[in-house]
C-alpha cells in the first residue's frame, strides 16, 4: 500500500491516494509537528509550543497525549504497517521515512537538484519536477501559530530556491522564454529581491522583452533606493547597463556586465571625419582599458595608445566606437587618417598623404600646404600644439611611419590601429584585440541580419564557431545572408559546411577573407612563409618552437625568429610564454598554401610526430623511472627539448599532454604498426593521466599482436603490462592478472629480472583491488629477496611500500609500520619525491587505522608540502581529500570542507570525474560527521549518480554506502537499506573485502530496525 503523509495543502494521512480521518485541528497540528522532523525526537515542549504558541493551557501536557493517541489510533486505522509513535523521555518520535512527508521529500528534491547542478543539469531538472508533485497547496492549510508560519516561511524560501534553480538551469541552456514564467511570479512576492529580479530580468532580455526588462529594472531600483538608500540597486544598475548596451543574455546570465561610458550630450561643431559608428556589440573590457590609458595622457601630453591584431579583428570598428564615445574630452576635434599598412608597399609607408589629411581636416585656410615633409610635420605639429584633439591612424605600417605623425608637446591623443606589434612608440599604451567571445559574435550576426532575420539559434551558433567568431568573418557571412534574399540560416551553414567550405564561402560580392589574409602573408619573407605554412600542420591548436623547427627541418635559433616576426604581425598569437596557437581561419588559410607543397608537407607532419614521441619518451623515462622500457627508432635530425629533471619531464608532459594524444590519433591513422606499437607504450602514462585507457585499450591489443608478429618478446612483454594496466582501470582485475602473468612468463624467459619485477607489481596492484593480499605478500617477498642482492634502491623501496600496504589490511600494523619506514628511508636516499608522498600518504592511512588523527594530519601535510614542489596537480589535490578525512576526525572541520571543495573545484576544471565523485562524497562526508546529514544526502547521490555513470566502481561502493549511513540518520530506513546492499553488492563484485565487511555491518543495523519504523 502506498503511504504518504501531506503537510502541504491539508494536513492528512493517505494510504493509495485516500485521505484518512485525523480529528480536530490540534490532533492534525501534533501530526503535523512531528511529521516535520520524521525520524527525530521532538521534546515534549517544542510539541506544546508548536501546537499552542505561547500560550499553552493548564493541562497541555496531558492534552498533547490525548492528541498523540488520536493520532496513533488513526495511523492504525489507516493501515496495520503504517509509521508508529514512541514516546522517550520527555519526547516523541514519529518512525517514519522523511521521505513519505510531502514537503520534507520536496527539500530533498530541491537539495538535491541544487547539488548536481552544472554536474549534471538535466537530473537537476528531473529533481525539480518530482519536487513539484509533492506540493499540494499552502503548507499546514487551515492551522494558525507561529511554528506554522515559520514552516511557511521556510517552505517559501525552499519554492524561492527551486524556483531560482530552475531558472537557472534554464538559463544555462539557453532556454530564457521558458525561464520566465517561473520567476515572474515569484517576483510578485518578493519585489525588492534584487537577485531574483536580476535574473527574472536578464531571462527576459534573452527572451526578447527587453523593454519589460529595463521596466522592471528601473521600478525595482526605484523602491530599493526608496527602501535603504542611495547604495542600494547597484546590481540592478549593472544589469540595466548591460542591456542597454546590448550584451547579450547568455553574456548577462552568472556575471555582472561591466560599467559602460555614459552617453555625450551633443556638442558643437568641431573639425570631424570619423567614419560613422555602428550599433556596438562586446568589447567592453578593451573599451575600459583604452578609455584608462587615454585618461593618463592630457595636461601637457596626450596619450598615445595602439589598438593590434589580425586582420579582420575589427581593430578600426573598436578605435572609431572609442572617437564617439569619448568626443567631449576632446573638444578641439577628431581626425582620422588611413595610413594603409595593407596597400602596396610604395605607398603604405609615406608620411606626406597622412599629414596632408590631418591639415586638411584642421583646415588652415588661406594657406597652401607645404610639399617638404619636415615642412608639412612642422605646420601639423604647430596646429596641434594648443589643440585638444583625438587623431585616429588606421592601419600603421611600422612604428617609424607613427613617429612621424605624432604631434609632439600638445595635448592631442593619439589612437593607433595596426597588424604589427608596434614596439617602437616609447609610452604607447598597446592594447591587444582577440576575436569575440561567442556570444558577442553570435549578437554581432543577429544585429547585422535585423529583425527579420531568417534564422535559428543553433545554426547562428555553428555559423560563427565556422566564422572563429573573427568580426569580420562574421560580418561577411551575415551579409552574404543578407544578399540571398531565399535563403536561411540553415541554407548559409550548409554552404559554409559543405566542400571546401569555411574560408573559401566567406565571401559577399566586395569582401572576401582570403584576400584579407593573403596581404598579411605577402609582407613575410621566404623563411618565414615557411614557418607560417607548416605551423598549419601541427596536429594540435598550440604549439612550441621546438615543434615548428621539427616541421620546418630549420634550425632552432631560426624558427625562433621567425615565429617572433609572426607574433608581431599578429599571425600567431602566444597565450603562454614560448606557446603559440594559430586562428583557425589562418590555419586554413595556411593549410590551403601548404597542401600545394605535397610530399614536403606529409614529411614535415611524420617528424612532427617522430619530434613528440622522442621528447615523450625522454620526459617520460624520468618521471616513470621504474619502468622497463623499449627503445624508440632514433632520429638524429630532430631538436628535442632539454628535459634533464623529473620537474621539468613532468611540466613538458602536462604542457603537451593535448599535442601527445593528437599525435597519437595521427599515427593511430597513418604510421605504422611499429610506430603505433612504440607510440602507444611511451604515451601510457599520459593516457592513464587524462582516463583515455577506454579508448586506447584496442590500440594497446594492436601493440601486443604486432610486437607478437615480429617476435620481439622483450616489447611484447612490456606491451602486455601496459595492456594489464587498462584492464585494472576498468576495475577487470582478474584479466589484468592474466595478462601480467603472461608478461612475466616471457621476461623469465629472456632471463630480465628487471622486466619481471615489473610484472610481479602490476600483478600485486591487480591482486591488491581484489583483496588478495596473501598472495601480494608471496609475491612480494619472493622479489625483495632477489632486489636486495642487485641493490636496486628505487625498486627496492618500491617493494617495501607495496608490503607495507599489504601488511596494514593483514591489519599486521607493526610489520606496516617497519615497511613504510624502510620504503621512506630507501626514497629519500635517492630524493624520489614520488615514492616519499605516496609512502607518507600510506603512513597517514596507518595512523587513521591505528586511531592517531594528529599522526595522519602530519604526514598528509608532509606528503602535501613536496607535492607542492610538483606540477601534477590531481596527486595535490588527492592529497588533499585525504588530508580532509583526517581532519573530519579531528572534528576541523571546517577546513576539512574547503580542502574538498577546492579538489572538487579542481577536479571538475580539468574533466576528471572519478575524482570529482570522490569530492562530493568527502564533502558529505563532513557534513554527516558534524551532525548535518541532511545537507550530506544530496552531495552522497550526486556522487553515487556520477560513479555509476562512469563505471567507477570503487567510488559507488563508497558513495553508496555513505548514502546509507545518511538516510539511515535522517529516518530513511528503506532507501539506506537499498543504498546498503549496492554497497555490498559491489564490493563483493570487485573483491574488496573490508568495503564488504563495512556494508554488512551497516545492513545488519539496519535490519534490526522495525518495518514500522521504515515507514
Amino acid at each position: 500500500m502506498e503511504f504518504e503523509i501531506r503537510l502541504s495543502g491539508s494536513v492528512e494521512v493517505r494510504v493509495d491516494g485516500r485521505a484518512m480521518p485525523l480529528g480536530p485541528t490540534k490532533s492534525r497540528a501534533a501530526l503535523a509537528a512531528l511529521a516535520w522532523d520524521a525520524g527525530r525526537s521532538v521534546s515534549v515542549d517544542s510539541l506544546v509550543h508548536r501546537i499552542w504558541d505561547d500560550h499553552p493551557p493548564a493541562t497541555a501536557r496531558e492534552t498533547l497525549h490525548t492528541h498523540i493517541s488520536r493520532v496513533r489510533r488513526a495511523l492504525r486505522t489507516a493501515d496495520p504497517d503504517a509509521p508508529v509513535i514512541t514516546s522517550r523521555t520527555n519526547s516523541y518520535v514519529l518512525h517514519v521515512d522523511p521521505d513519505r512527508v510531502d514537503l520534507r521529500a520536496y527539500t530533498s528534491c530541491v537539495e538535491q537538484a541544487r547539488a548536481l547542478k552544472g554536474s549534471d543539469d538535466d537530473a537537476a531538472l528531473q529533481l525539480l519536477e518530482r519536487a513539484d508533485a509533492h506540493r499540494y497547496g499552502e503548507p499546514l492549510a487551515g492551522i494558525s501559530g507561529s511554528w506554522p508560519d515559520h514552516l511557511r516561511a521556510t517552505v517559501g524560501e525552499t519554492t524561492l530556491i527551486a524556483a531560482m534553480t530552475r531558472a537557472e538551469l534554464l538559463m544555462n541552456a539557453q532556454k530564457f522564454t521558458e525561464a520566465v514564467p517561473v520567476l515572474a511570479p515569484l517576483v510578485s512576492e518578493h519585489p525588492v529581491d534584487e537577485a531574483l529580479v536580476g535574473l527574472l530580468a536578464v531571462a527576459l532580455h534573452g527572451g526578447g522583452r527587453t523593454a519589460e526588462a529595463t521596466k522592471l529594472l528601473q521600478r525595482t531600483r526605484q523602491r530599493v533606493i526608496r527602501d535603504i538608500g542611495l547604495d542600494g540597486g547597484r546590481r540592478l544598475h549593472r544589469i540595466q547597463e548591460g542591456i542597454l548596451a546590448g550584451t547579450p543574455a547568455g553574456a548577462l546570465h552568472g556575471q555582472d556586465p561591466r560599467r559602460r561610458p555614459v552617453i555625450r550630450p551633443a556638442r558643437r561643431s568641431v573639425p570631424d571625419n570619423l567614419p560613422r559608428d555602428v550599433p556596438w556589440i562586446g568589447r567592453r573590457e578593451e573599451i575600459r582599458r583604452l578609455t584608462s590609458a587615454l585618461c593618463e595622457g592630457g595636461g601637457e601630453s596626450g596619450a598615445v595608445v595602439t589598438v593590434e591584431g589580425m586582420g579582420g579583428v575589427g581593430k578600426t570598428a573598436l578605435a572609431v566606437h572609442l572617437g564617439y564615445e569619448v568626443a567631449d574630452r576632446y573638444p578641439d576635434g577628431r581626425c582620422f587618417v588611413r595610413l594603409g599598412g595593407h596597400a602596396a608597399l610604395g605607398t603604405a609607408g609615406a608620411p606626406d598623404r597622412a599629414l596632408t589629411t590631418l591639415l586638411r581636416v584642421l583646415g588652415p585656410e588661406g594657406r597652401e600646404l607645404p610639399q617638404d615633409t619636415e615642412e608639412l610635420t612642422a605646420m601639423w605639429r604647430s596646429l596641434a600644439r594648443e589643440r585638444r584633439m583625438l587623431v585616429i591612424l588606421d592601419d600603421a605600417v611600422c612604428s617609424e611611419q607613427v613617429r612621424q605623425l605624432l604631434p609632439g608637446t600638445s595635448p592631442t591623443a593619439v589612437v593607433v590601429t595596426s597588424r604589427r606589434r608596434l614596439t617602437g612608440l616609447p609610452g604607447a599604451r598597446p592594447v591587444s584585440l582577440d576575436v569575440l567571445p561567442p556570444a558577442d559574435a553570435i549578437a554581432l550576426f543577429e544585429r547585422r541580419l535585423g529583425a527579420g532575420g531568417r534564422s535559428e539559434a543553433e545554426e547562428i551558433a555553428e555559423i560563427v564557431r565556422i566564422c572563429g567568431h573573427l568580426p569580420l568573418a562574421v560580418e561577411i557571412a551575415a551579409s552574404r545572408l543578407l544578399a540571398r534574399s531565399s535563403w536561411t540560416a540553415a541554407d548559409l551553414l550548409r554552404q559554409l559546411s559543405a566542400g571546401a567550405g569555411g574560408l573559401d564561402e566567406l565571401r559577399d560580392g566586395e569582401r572576401t577573407l582570403e584576400h584579407v589574409f593573403a596581404l598579411s602573408y605577402r609582407a613575410l619573407n621566404a623563411e618565414q612563409q615557411l614557418v607560417f605554412r607548416r605551423i598549419s600542420l601541427h596536429t594540435g591548436m598550440e604549439f612550441g618552437p621546438h615543434a615548428v623547427a621539427a616541421l620546418t627541418g630549420l634550425s632552432l635559433a631560426a624558427t625562433e625568429r621567425a615565429l617572433e616576426q609572426l607574433l608581431t604581425q599578429h599571425l600567431i598569437s602566444e597565450p603562454a610564454p614560448h606557446r603559440f596557437t594559430l586562428h583557425d581561419l589562418l590555419r586554413t588559410y595556411a593549410r590551403s598554401l601548404s597542401d600545394a607543397e605535397g610530399t614536403e608537407s606529409r614529411a614535415a607532419t611524420a617528424r612532427l610526430a617522430s619530434f613528440y614521441m622522442g621528447a615523450a619518451d625522454r620526459a617520460d623515462r624520468l618521471v616513470h623511472r621504474y619502468r622497463s622500457r623499449t627503445s624508440l627508432d632514433a632520429d638524429n635530425l630532430i631538436t628535442l627539448p632539454q628535459i634533464n629533471d623529473v620537474h621539468t619531464a613532468e611540466q613538458w608532459l602536462l604542457t603537451e599532454s593535448g599535442n601527445l594524444s593528437d599525435t597519437l590519433e595521427w599515427i593511430t591513422r597513418y604510421g605504422s604498426e611499429r610506430q603505433l606499437a612504440l607510440s602507444v607504450h611511451v604515451l601510457m602514462g599520459l593516457l592513464y593521466m587524462r582516463g583515455h585507457l577506454a579508448t586506447s585499450e584496442s590500440l594497446l591489443r594492436r601493440a601486443v599482436d604486432h610486437w607478437a608478429a615480429t617476435g620481439d618478446d622483450g616489447a611484447r612483454a612490456r606491451a602486455l603490462l601496459d595492456l594489464a594496466v587498462a584492464r585494472i582501470h576498468h576495475s577487470r582485475y582478474e584479466e589484468a592478472i592474466s595478462v601480467a602473468g603472461e608478461a612475466r612468463k616471457l621476461a623469465r624467459a629472456l632471463g630480465d629480472a628487471e622486466l619481471e619485477i615489473e610484472c610481479v607489481d602490476q600483478m600485486c596492484i591487480s591482486l591488491w583491488q581484489a583483496g588478495q593480499y596473501g598472495a601480494i605478500k608471496s609475491l612480494q617477498e619472493g622479489i625483495l629477496d632477489s632486489l636486495l642482492q642487485t641493490g636496486n634502491v628505487l625498486q627496492i623501496a618500491r617493494s617495501y611500500n607495496i608490503l607495507g600496504v599489504t601488511h596494514l589490511h593483514l591489519s599486521d600494523i607493526e610489520s606496516a609500520r617497519d615497511y613504510f619506514d624502510s620504503a621512506l628511508r630507501q626514497f629519500t636516499a635517492i630524493d624520489h619525491e614520488r615514492g616519499i608522498f605516496s609512502t607518507l600518504n600510506n603512513m597517514a592511512e596507518l595512523a587513521t587505522r591505528t586511531g592517531d588523527p594528529e599522526g595522519a594530519e602530519r604526514a598528509y601535510r608532509k606528503a602535501i608540502c613536496l607535492a607542492l614542489r610538483r606540477s601534477d596537480k590531481r596527486e595535490l589535490a588527492t592529497l588533499r581529500m585525504n588530508l580532509a578525512n583526517a581532519l573530519i576526525d579531528l572534528g576541523k572541520a571546517d577546513e576539512a570542507l574547503a580542502l574538498s571543495q577546492h579538489s572538487l573545484d579542481f577536479f571538475r576544471g580539468v574533466g576528471d570525474r572519478r575524482r570529482e565523485a570522490i569530492a562530493l562524497n568527502r564533502i558529505g562526508r563532513a557534513h554527516r560527521t558534524a551532525g548535518r546529514s541532511e545537507q550530506a544526502i544530496p552531495l552522497h547521490i550526486a556522487a553515487l549518480a556520477l560513479a555509476r555513470r562512469i563505471h567507477a566502481a570503487g567510488e559507488v561502493v563508497d558513495a553508496a554506502h555513505d548514502a546509507a549511513l545518511a538516510h539511515m540518520d535522517t529516518g530513511r530506513a528503506a532507501q539506506a537499506l537499498a543504498y546498503a546492499k549496492e554497497s555490498l553488492q559491489m564490493s563483493m563484485r570487485i573483491g574488496a573485502h573490508a568495503e564488504a565487511a563495512r556494508a554488512s555491518r551497516t545492513l545488519t543495523a539496519l535490519r534490526a530496525i522495525p518495518r514500522t519504523t521504515a515507514g
